[in-house]
């Protein structure tokens, strides 16, 4: 079945950027937040996720340092990807994270409720 793509934004409060961006990109911040166990293959650039007994690798295919990236499953073989975007707010000075991923049609609320809750463990780690 073809997936879906949707975006979800969130209001990251007086986070800095540059801890967003460690969060986000760096083994040791994804490790917090995202996954149990994150580890990096530096021949290829490759990044696995453990959650439990289960792995998925993950590549980076576009980054803008302090701004954005761009992941996509290996194993993956639509032309699917997720993706962090950090913007501030012009008004308030506040960070925001925007969050592109893709979801089957009937389980985009589930893909939904699972980042909402992995956001607010990033953002209790940040003190957010």
């Amino acid at each position: 079945m073809l997936q879906e793509k949707f975006h979800i934004e969130f209001l990251m409060g007086n986070a800095t950027q540059s801890s967003l961006w460690r969060m986000i990109s760096q083994i040791d911040g994804l490790s917090e937040w995202f996954a149990e166990d994150v580890t990096m293959d530096e021949t290829e650039s490759i990044y696995t996720f453990t959650w439990g007994k289960s792995q998925s690798q993950a590549e980076i295919i576009q980054s803008r340092p302090q701004s954005c990236i761009r992941y996509r499953w290996t194993d993956d073989e639509e032309d699917v990807y997720f993706e962090f975007r950090l913007r501030k707010l012009d008004l308030s000075g506040d960070m925001t994270l925007e969050i592109t991923d893709f979801a089957e049609p009937d389980e985009k609320g589930d893909a939904i409720t699972l980042w909402e809750s992995q956001i607010e463990e990033m953002k209790r780690r940040l003190g957010v």
